[in-house]
């Protein structure tokens, strides 16, 4: 879901990774669809690396994003632009164990801005996401089992062949 999806500090929006250069990347604004390059110089964040801080740990920024959607039904959320205090509310709503001195309103604002913009592009599939990590465990079991079956024809063949060395010996 949050694949390829960046973040670049000084630029508004979010952003679809494209391709890489060798002084950086391209990019395309998911708002206007426009590609632009995006120096190495720039701060560059990628959606499924950012975290946010609660009192004990950090929760992964689809799990916020996906708290927001429960909070929502898959509407939309709080406008960013509300007031700070309206914010804090609301996000404290959505994630009561934020920790309150190291995420700031601005950060806040980010992630509701960024709930959004994914909400309107229909980006934001968290049962797809499920599925795929239910198929993801199911083909590691099933490898796993292959490579038992495998194993204990090997060793089958070494005990049938070890016999037959013993009988012409």
């Amino acid at each position: 879901m949050l694949k390829d999806i960046l973040s670049i500090g000084g630029k508004p929006g979010l952003y679809k990774l494209i391709s890489q250069t060798k002084n950086g990347l391209i990019v395309e604004s998911l708002i206007d669809k426009k590609r632009v390059p995006a120096f190495a110089s720039s701060k560059i964040s990628a959606l499924e690396d950012i975290a946010v801080f609660t009192e004990d740990k950090e929760i992964p920024l689809k799990d916020v994003l996906k708290a927001i959607s429960e909070k929502e039904n898959g509407g939309e959320c709080l406008n960013y632009k509300s007031s700070d205090d309206n914010l804090k509310n609301y996000f404290a709503g959505v994630l009561p164990e934020y920790d309150r001195e190291r995420v700031y309103v601005s950060d806040i604002k980010k992630v509701l801005n960024w709930y959004n913009i994914l909400h309107g592009l229909k980006m934001l599939n968290f049962e797809e996401e499920e599925a795929e990590k239910d198929e993801t465990a199911e083909k590691s079991e099933e490898k796993a089992e292959q490579k038992n079956v495998k194993k204990k024809a090997v060793k089958a063949k070494a005990a049938i062949s070890k016999k037959i060395a013993n009988e012409y010996a």
